[in-house]
């Protein structure tokens, strides 16, 4: 047959166009694409090979790669089925023909079981042109004595020709593009990048990948021994990939120090991983996984930077190196893989298109993540406070996420710093030690337990023996507020509203009280000028003699979140300030008989101790000079007041 000038059967240059610059956002996926086309056409021939006598059993499977430099070609070479000048028309002259999809349908048919093919649009072949000016297929077929040639610059169309070709199986031929101002091409035709190619796209391809590479070697005399300082350059075939990953063995036969060299390497962390997690799953949908949680957090884990996502592997091609859809917002930390003959990718098998598929397996896999999870809180104490003390603030963001909606799946696994114990409790413990008589979840908020434990509002639960939950994180009091109870008991802010810890007795003493001094309780809010919203007697204070509190809604520690967050500061909403002074404290004695002489020194001590209370809440001072100066006058007038009374 002479040469034969064949247009594409579609809209020719309009869609090749399309295909090779819009499809692929990554010009290095075509080397990915010819290996998959390789492997499949190897394929092919295996299964072929098991049910036609004619076909010759083989062992001896290759996919081979060749740089020449010199010349800008790139070869990759298979043996293979090979294609007959009819299949060569379909599958390659027709854009978007997929012969995978017609020798599955024949497999099929003939009842046999379905193999691992890669190609299902038949575009990624053409995926070549992105690198290539001329690209060139030499084939021959197990069913056919000859060889073709097919050639194509990807324009209007392509030609086919007889040739010689000794061995069944296919060549592919780029004639690599020259560099421009926007591409760098040349970075196709080193060894070195398309070893990196290989290992970062096709590692797990079954068959081996190989390449002749130089190497230098010691030169030896005639008796066989090294000459010192010699050497000589020699050409070995190497294998690139690995092929048989580490998920397709047994768990049991993965030694430790493998499966953390295969972490390390993979996610290039320099720790050994916490804890691996392996799923394999079979039936309608089917998929393996290893998800590993590090020992320490990445260090942009909490920056918008970080990007959350699993790999993702299709019959032994990495496809996505970040599959966010498989990973849930509280657990962006985890890291792994996931592989399926079964994900529906869109054409350029970069991304997956939107599916069920994706939504079940995620599921599945956070199931399988809090269950392990649970063992080791329930069986390895101190192995789940390691995990917890790193990315414990993930799983209380997963309780406040979306509304609370994994609330119920998440309240078991949190850990608590409490005033009175020394370790972590969860919230089952403590409602397993509350004191009779304790109804409500006391927490407190601060930057320390140290800061909870010495605040004064701590003066009457500690009378009464009540532990309390130290929060110190951004996050903690909207977690709370979003579990609002657990186990039928409220949880309640020792910062915030009435704790309701006093007999009526002791209600009707202080309510007593400040209607005595409701005059002086007014004057100290006017003389606060603004500064808070009500000044009242306490009931929760025992020894300390002021407090800062908010009322109920937003809190302190929420006022400072939503300040730090961007807008206009003027328009964020603010917690409500009660200061609350203890009637039985001697400085409450002092004040009310300074209203009584009608001191001006009141101002002042209404000043002082709004500040102080400010203090001990963490909370800023408009004016410390202010506050130091009145303190300061306050103790000289004490001081010159007892050197008088001498």
């Amino acid at each position: 047959m002479s040469k034969k000038t064949i247009e594409f059967k579609t809209e020719s240059k309009k869609l090749l166009d399309l295909m090779i610059n819009s499809i692929y956002t990554n010009k290095e996926i075509f080397l990915r694409e010819l290996i998959s086309n390789a492997s499949d056409a190897i394929d092919k021939y295996h299964f072929s090979s098991l049910t036609d006598k004619d076909l010759k059993k083989r062992n001896d499977y290759e996919i081979f790669l060749e740089v020449d430099k010199k010349n800008r070609k790139f070869r990759i070479t298979d043996n293979g089925i090979g294609m007959t000048y009819d299949e060569l028309v379909e599958n390659i002259g027709t854009i978007a023909k997929s012969g995978s999809i017609e020798f599955l349908k024949n497999m099929k048919e003939k009842d046999l079981k379905k193999t691992d093919l890669i190609g299902q649009f038949g575009v990624g072949f053409y995926s070549a042109f992105m690198v290539s000016d001329k690209v060139e297929v030499i084939t021959k077929s197990a069913y056919s004595d000859q060889a073709y040639k097919w050639t194509s610059t990807g324009e209007e169309g392509f030609t086919i020709e007889d040739t010689d070709k000794e061995k069944v199986g296919t060549e592919i031929i780029l004639t690599i593009r020259k560099n421009d101002d926007d591409e760098n091409y040349d970075e196709f035709l080193e060894d070195y990048k398309i070893t990196q190619l290989v290992k970062k796209y096709s590692n797990y391809v079954r068959y081996p990948i190989t390449m002749e590479k130089e190497k230098e070697v010691p030169k030896l005399d005639d008796e066989g021994n090294e000459i010192e300082d010699e050497t000589k350059t020699i050409v070995e075939k190497e294998t690139l990939n690995q092929m048989t990953p580490i998920w397709e063995k047994n768990k049991s036969e993965v030694k430790e120090e493998e499966l953390n060299e295969f972490y390390k390497s993979q996610y290039y962390d320099y720790t050994d991983p916490f804890m691996s997690i392996w799923t394999n799953v079979e039936g309608k949908l089917t998929y393996k996984s290893i998800v590993f949680i590090p020992s320490k957090a990445p260090q942009n884990l909490y920056s918008e930077k970080y990007e959350k996502g699993l790999q993702l592997y299709t019959k032994g091609v990495f496809v996505m190196d970040k599959c966010k859809e498989l990973v849930p917002d509280y657990l962006r930390f985890i890291r792994g893989l996931v592989v399926s003959p079964d994900l529906n990718l869109n054409i350029s098998r970069e991304i997956l298109q939107k599916n069920r598929q994706l939504v079940n397996i995620q599921k599945n896999l956070e199931k399988k993540i809090i269950k392990r999870l649970e063992k080791l809180l329930k069986n390895e104490r101190d192995e789940y406070i390691k995990f917890w003390k790193e990315f414990g603030v993930n799983l209380k963001y997963g309780v406040y996420d979306n509304f609370g909606l994994k609330k119920d799946l998440l309240k078991d696994l949190l850990l608590f710093e409490t005033v009175n114990e020394d370790s972590y409790v969860t919230l089952e413990e403590y409602v397993e030690k509350m004191p009779k008589g304790q109804k409500e979840i006391y927490y407190g908020s601060a930057n320390s337990k140290t800061a909870i434990k010495g605040s004064p509002q701590m003066d009457r639960l500690k009378s009464k023996g009540y532990d309390v939950l130290v929060l110190t994180d951004e996050i903690d009091e909207f977690m709370i507020n979003i579990l609002t109870e657990f186990k039928k008991h409220k949880f309640k802010s020792i910062n915030q509203g009435d704790l309701d810890l006093v007999d009526d007795k002791e209600k009707e003493t202080i309510k007593t009280l400040e209607t005595e001094n409701k005059d002086l309780l007014a004057k100290i809010k006017e003389s606060l000028n603004g500064q808070v919203d009500e000044v009242k007697l306490s009931t929760r204070l025992t020894d300390s003699p002021v407090c800062l509190v908010s009322g109920e809604g937003m809190s302190f520690e929420m006022e400072k979140v939503m300040e730090q967050l961007p807008g206009d500061k003027s328009k964020s909403a603010k917690a409500q300030k009660i200061l609350e002074i203890n009637p039985q404290h001697e400085l409450f004695q002092a004040i009310n008989q300074l209203y009584k002489d009608n001191s001006t020194d009141l101002d002042d001590y209404a000043s002082v101790l709004y500040n102080q209370a400010l203090l001990i809440e963490g909370l800023k001072i408009e004016d410390p000079v202010d506050f130091s100066n009145k303190m300061v006058k306050i103790l000289v007038k004490a001081a010159n007041k007892g050197d008088s009374s001498e």
